[in-house]
């Protein structure tokens, strides 16, 4: 058998699985864009610097807006310190502009750069394939249908064909060595050494911006808030060839009040890849934020309406036991990024798990990963008595205090109380022939995996 330590996980109340409110749905077919966009973005405090925003409020105002956001490919999937910018891009197509969302095939094979060490290079083919990978994880936060229809582009596409000579004279002529210098994360590099290859990224990224503006009339960039060197250099950039005017914003630094990274489990990053990071964890990372936290993440993240935010902030800090506005966030986001269907199944498992639902009416691949997330246990060959599971999957420390635990009548096998201290697993308790969950009290459980 294989050892674990079992996951404690504070009892939520939980409430019927709701579709994502009405205000989330791509509705818009409006090809003026909506200035009260910056309104909202500046109430959910998703702008944290900008080029000018009466500017941009006056764009806004004078006809369609066509915006981009980029997205390097470093990985196989995005997580979710993405989602502040893919739904930043949402909320816009939904006021009415014109998405680009860029993938970098070309900047991703660079890397921009990190104030630690210098990158290592992907392959090509390897950053071709992540290219492809996040395109399609793109694709159903926005519409391609409609009068403000999105669009995916690949800065591969102008990039790879041009020359050495023509990067050097088209686009280098107009940077200032010094302004790059200045520039914070190269300022950290220069002691310990920066490449030619990512100073130069700064380059790359400012003429992608030009270049969708010359392509697409793109007049406004927006990104993280380590983009703002790269985004102001391409609306500089862009003005020294003589084009625009054009605008951008960025956003803030998503943080956790604990100290700790957001979007950073024990497990690792939480992945918007499935396959990476199960429906399930993915709920649960979003159940558990902090309540000092909660009521940031639904205004960044939640297409719910301010007055639907606020009375779930005004009822954090009077009943946080409720946990209503990490329920409401973690059932809205589950959904936005893996549907309704998984999003009832992992609320339906998080419900059964504590004895309020139907173990056996869980689909086997959502059994398992909120097992998985708890702690499961392998067992090979002949199974031991239900005690011996109880410490063996990490619930107690001795099987004396397993014994303990089932003659006070602590101790639960699929919710069943166990009462015999000797008692062994029946060959047909094996939910879907394979899985056991162990329980000790309400709030404390892992997980038994017949092995194949």
């Amino acid at each position: 058998m294989d050892r674990c330590r079992p996951h404690r996980y504070v009892e939520r109340p939980m409430r019927d699985n709701p579709a994502v409110t009405e205000s989330s749905a791509l509705t818009s077919t409006s090809a003026t864009a909506d200035p009260s966009i910056l309104d909202d973005l500046l109430w959910r405090g998703v702008i944290q610097e900008s080029t000018d925003l009466d500017e941009l409020r006056q764009r806004l105002a004078a006809g369609p807006v066509t915006f981009y956001v980029g997205f390097d490919p470093t990985g196989p999937s995005l997580h979710v310190g993405h989602l502040m910018q893919v739904l930043t891009a949402r909320r816009l197509q939904q006021a009415g502009l014109h998405p680009l969302l860029l993938v970098g095939g070309a900047t991703g094979q660079i890397g921009d750069p990190r104030e630690s060490a210098e990158r290592v290079l992907n392959p090509p083919e390897v950053v071709a394939g992540w290219v492809k990978k996040i395109r399609d994880q793109l694709a159903p936060f926005v519409s391609y249908s409609g009068k403000n229809p999105a669009r995916l582009v690949n800065n591969l596409d102008w990039t790879g064909p041009m020359s050495v000579i023509e990067f050097l004279r088209d686009v280098g002529k107009h940077f200032p060595v010094n302004r790059m210098l200045a520039r914070e994360v190269v300022r950290a590099r220069l002691e310990t050494g920066i490449s030619f290859t990512e100073f130069s990224y700064q380059l790359l990224q400012a003429n992608d911006f030009f270049e969708l503006h010359r392509r697409y009339g793109c007049d406004l960039q927006f990104g993280g808030s380590d983009q703002w060197g790269n985004i102001t250099a391409g609306v500089d950039y862009i003005r020294r060839r003589g084009a625009g005017p054009v605008h951008a914003f960025v956003t803030p630094l998503v943080t956790k009040a604990d100290g700790t990274k957001f979007g950073k489990t024990e497990s690792g990053a939480v992945w918007l890849d499935p396959t990476l990071t199960s429906p399930y964890a993915f709920y649960q990372f979003w159940i558990n934020a902090d309540d000092r936290d909660v009521g940031r993440y639904l205004r960044y993240f939640s297409f719910r309406s301010r007055e639907e935010i606020e009375e779930l902030e005004r009822a954090t800090a009077e009943r946080p036991a409720a946990r209503a506005a990490e329920r409401a966030l973690a059932e809205e986001l589950t959904t936005l990024v893996h549907g309704e269907r998984e999003t009832q199944q992992v609320v339906a498992a998080s419900q059964a798990l504590f004895g309020r639902g139907a173990l056996d009416e869980l689909e086997p691949k959502t059994l398992r990963a909120a097992l998985e997330e708890a702690g499961l246990l392998t067992v090979r060959g002949q199974v031991p008595p239900v005690a011996v599971l109880f410490r063996d999957a990490g619930l107690v420390s001795s099987l004396n205090e397993a014994r303990r635990a089932i003659s006070e009548g602590g101790a639960y096998v699929n919710n069943e109380r166990v009462t015999d201290v000797d008692a062994t697993v029946a060959p047909d308790a094996w939910l879907h022939g394979r899985f056991l969950v162990l329980r000790r009290g309400k709030r404390t459980f892992a997980g038994v995996e017949l092995a194949e």
